[in-house]
């Protein structure tokens, strides 16, 4: 598929819904209350998760993105969709039981104040759950930028670059450490319930090379939650309000 004129900016949302998907979901909802539960995803695009959790779990399901084109499009099968900012969130104050976020806050302009906003707007006792690149995993997925021009796709090793470096490739996206993703918490009335990296679904690989491809996921799978999940994709952060 190719890629959108949004991708540099906003990076690429889903747009099909396969395995990888799936399993993200069903993280989901282990980690978060999602059956008739009041549910928020942040920075949606078209909303295949939205609609996904409204379809399976709750009605009550929202979402926000900053562009229009694509809130346009999530109306179709989530009508509670807003154009809205991260930083500056139109919801009231402890109103939603989950928020995921979905590799969103590397591209916002203010990833600390977003971080904020999505615990704002949970109830106490709600929980967020948040995944966003890990800045040990060997590719920049996002692209680069060479001389000004943006080339879309994987680069290898970009992210291992020291920051001066690394930020001038990519400067339209962050890669988070776990130390620099959990910075972000700081002075944020929340409990970390559980943080790792995870690997990706790699379908496309999966749908070229067939059972090879499984094995090889199915390895990288079984590697979460040990000290080789360095390489993973994404990082998997859930998070819970406390009580005020």
């Amino acid at each position: 598929m190719p890629h959108s004129e949004l991708a540099a900016l906003r990076g690429e949302p889903s747009y099909v819904w396969r395995a990888g998907q799936e399993r993200r979901l069903q993280m989901i909802a282990r980690w978060a209350k999602l059956e008739n539960a009041r549910v928020l995803e942040a920075g949606g695009g078209v909303g295949m998760y939205a609609a996904q959790i409204r379809q399976r779990y709750t009605p009550h399901v929202e979402l926000f993105d900053i562009e229009a084109e694509r809130i346009q499009e999530a109306r179709s099968t989530t009508p509670h969709a807003l154009i809205a900012a991260a930083e500056n969130l139109p919801y009231p104050t402890g109103y939603f039981d989950t928020v995921l976020s979905n590799e969103v806050i590397e591209h916002v302009a203010d990833d600390r104040r977003a971080m904020q906003e999505m615990v704002r707007v949970l109830k106490p006792g709600g929980r967020a759950v948040i995944f966003c690149p890990n800045r040990w995993y060997p590719f920049e997925t996002h692209g680069h930028y060479w001389r000004g021009v943006y080339h879309f796709g994987n680069t290898p090793l970009i992210n291992y670059l020291p920051d001066v470096w690394r930020n001038r490739l990519a400067p339209h996206v962050r890669a988070y450490t776990a130390r620099s993703l959990r910075r972000l918490l700081d002075d944020c009335p929340v409990r970390v319930v559980m943080h790792r990296r995870i690997y990706g679904g790699y379908d496309n690989i999966i749908a070229r090379f067939g059972t090879p491809g499984r094995v090889v996921r199915d390895l990288l799978h079984a590697l979460e939650g040990t000290p080789l999940d360095i390489w993973g994709l994404s990082h998997l952060l859930v998070i819970e309000k406390l009580s005020d």
